[in-house]
Parts: C-alpha cells; structure tokens; sequence
C-alpha cells in the first residue's frame, strides 16, 4: 500500500477545512497556537514512517501524555491500579467535578483529568521526590520515541500551574476522599509538566508503536507491557480516549486513540503502526476538529480499522 500517496490525498482533502474549530483558550499559553497548522505522521511497525505537512512542528501534547504515565503506573501496579482509578467511560466533561463527587473520589478512568492526576500521585508515591519521578516519566518517554530532544514546554507548564483552578479543584476533592496519598501540589505539579512535554506528530507516531504491537516495541523488541497490558490501554483508549466523545471517535474512525486539547491526536492500528495527527483547531469536546476527520479519511481509504 502506498502509505504516502495516501497521507497526501488526506492533506488535499482537509485543506479546505484547516482552521476549523476553536483553540484551547482557558490555558492562556496555548491561545498563541496557530490554526492553520497541520502535520500527520505513521510509523509502522516494520520501522518505515511518512508524514505530511507540519510533521516536524513540536506542539504541546497534553492530555495525549496520560497514556504514557498510565503505561508506567501500570507497570509499577498492575492491576492493584484500578483500586483507585477505574476503566468506565465518564460521559461527562474531562474536568467534571459532579461524578466525581458523587463517586466519592474515584476518577472514572485514567483519561480523564481526575484519573490522570490520581495516577500522577501514584507514580510520585513509588520515587523519593518530585523531580525524580518527572525525570522518570521524561526517560520512559524519550524511550519509547527513540529521541533524547524529547522536553517540556516549561512557559505552557507555568501557564497551566497558575491558572489550573478546575485541576486543583479535582485534586482537592479526591484529597478529601483519600484517594490522593502525597502533596497536592506536588501532585498537581508533576500533572502540569507531564501535559505540557512537546512532540511532533512523528514522534508521537513512534512513541506509541508498542500499543500496536502487543506491548513490545517493535524496533528495538524492549517490552514495555505485557500483550494483557496492551490490550487494556488500547480498549480504554477506545471507550475513553477522546472524553465524552469517544464513542463518536470509535464511529467515525474505529480506532483507539488518544487526544489532546493541544491538537493531538494519536491512533493505534494493531499489528501495524500508529498514525499521529495535528491541528490546533478544537471541537466542542476538546478533539482537533481537522485531526479527527484526517483519521477518519486515512481509516476509509486504507480499510484498516480494528471493526
């Protein structure tokens, strides 16, 4: 199959609606992000990769990022994980603080903001300081992209730490429950510097080859997850992967995958590569409004699908 002849046949067709949607505002240092971007990259698991447009553009990942540190909390827990966060859709907003009351401090999953922060505190709780344990994260994910470069944004981090007040609503209230077991700012800390690493959809594209290929990379063969780990982030990443419009996500493209209120977006296709894509422009959701429907043409073109 010729993969970039159909990268760019997905280009020409967006083109027209490149600019569409809203850029995330409520987190003032990604307001300047630019709406005409776009960039669109595969890697496959034998190791050959394309990509189209801003492919080599660093943008900030942000929610795209909770897959990475939920990939190490589950390796450090395992299944005593979901004792605290749990594998349901939300249904509501990402930030929602009705549920979680109302479930008395138990996130519904790791992708929404309450589960990823209850995994942040986890993954505190197994290092000695704050520092240690972002280092970690920084480590795994240079690892798994293959590209030491790979850093913060630490002007976007200092954004969302002053003006993250839902966030720390969230953190707050779980505290209250007794589901946060360090320093809630701390916790909050690492959350902030953990959303605002920077990518390119190439190198998110590369990152995520071990969830399409049963948990082991497939280039440099590390296992990263067991296949059973595998296949539970990728079925979460489906059900969950996109906030309350997941199922959407799962109708149009029938993917897992992940977003993120940077632009991002990032696809598995089991057996044979991950597709990553960019556009600033947001839908009401909080999902790249170009990004998804590029995803939804590469999956109608290509047939490839897990349905």
């Amino acid at each position: 199959m010729d993969y970039l002849a159909i990268l760019n046949k997905v280009l020409r067709e967006v083109q027209p609606i490149i600019g569409s949607g809203k850029v995330a505002d409520y987190i003032p240092a990604l307001a300047d992000a630019d709406p005409t971007k776009f960039g669109m990259s595969i890697t496959l698991n034998t190791g050959e990769s394309y990509g189209v447009g801003d492919c080599y553009y660093p943008f900030s990942i942000q929610s795209i990022s909770k897959v990475l540190s939920f990939t190490l909390a589950l390796r450090h827990y395992r299944k005593d994980l979901y004792k605290r966060v749990w594998r349901e859709p939300s249904g509501d907003p990402f930030n929602s603080l009705v549920q979680l009351e109302y479930e008395e401090g138990i996130p519904r999953n790791p992708f929404i903001n309450a589960g990823a922060i209850v995994v942040c505190d986890s993954l505190l709780s197994k290092t000695p300081d704050l520092p240690t344990a972002f280092n970690e994260l920084i480590a795994f994910v240079r690892q798994v992209s293959d590209d030491n470069s790979i850093d913060i944004d630490h002007i976007i981090a200092n954004s969302e730490m002053e003006h993250g007040f839902r966030n720390s609503a969230l953190a707050n209230l779980m505290k209250s429950f007794g589901n946060i077991d360090n320093d809630v700012l701390s916790v909050l800390t690492y959350y902030f510097q953990q959303c605002s690493i920077k990518m390119t959809t190439q190198q998110l594209s590369r990152s995520f080859l071990y969830l399409a290929n049963a948990g082991v990379d497939p280039i440099s063969k590390i296992e990263i997850l067991n296949e059973g780990q595998a296949k539970r982030v990728n079925s979460i990443m489906l059900t969950c992967g996109h906030y309350d419009a997941s199922g959407d996500f799962a109708f149009r493209v029938g993917l897992p995958g992940k977003s993120g209120v940077g632009g991002g977006i990032v696809a598995v296709i089991p057996g044979k590569m991950a597709i990553s894509v960019f556009s600033p422009g947001l839908n009401q959701n909080g999902n790249s409004v170009v990004g998804t429907k590029a995803l939804e043409l590469f999956t109608t073109y290509t047939g490839l699908s897990i349905f």
